[in-house]
């Protein structure tokens, strides 16, 4: 069988590539917004949009918190881990306020409580109390969600009776 030369690289074909190339760019340039937007975004979103957006906006204080820890400023490290902790009630708030995203909301808490237990275990004796106190209010989070999810409907109690 015959081999195939290479292709070339013809000024068209490179015209083409550089322009896939830079639209690519600009598209993930204009999708990762600054976490100022983001928060502008949350205060103007209507209440469907909002856990979703409190949640971005909190795993992004999240990761924020965990550089800061592992740079030691450990102040604004804090500052951080109670925004996301704030973002998240936030979250819990809009989910249980439309009845939409409940799950999800409930999915990423549960993570960030978990990268927060992760955080934990590399600070110091007396720096590990917020985070702790982070990680329980996370938790209470999390049981007020999993409590509306799987809380029984009295209307589904009373077709069940009906039925027989």
């Amino acid at each position: 069988m015959p081999e195939r030369a290479p292709r070339r690289l013809t000024p068209r074909r490179l015209a083409v590539t550089a322009l896939l190339f830079a639209l690519t760019v600009l598209h993930c340039a204009a999708k990762e917004q600054s976490l100022a937007e983001l928060k502008l975004r949350f205060a103007n979103a209507p209440p469907e949009e909002q856990p979703q957006l409190a949640v971005q906006i909190a795993q992004r204080d999240l990761r924020t918190a965990d550089d800061l820890y592992r740079d030691g400023k450990v102040d604004e490290a804090r500052a951080n881990v109670d925004e996301v902790v704030s973002y998240c009630e936030k979250a819990r708030d809009a989910a249980l306020q439309t009845k939409k995203r409940i799950k999800n909301v409930e999915i990423d808490t549960r993570k960030m409580a978990d990268k927060l237990r992760d955080i934990k275990r590399t600070l110091g004796f007396d720096d590990q109390a917020p985070v702790d106190q982070a990680i329980r209010r996370l938790e209470d989070v999390r049981t007020v969600l999993l409590q509306e999810m799987f809380a029984k409907d009295e209307k589904k109690e009373e077709k069940k009776k009906e039925k027989p």
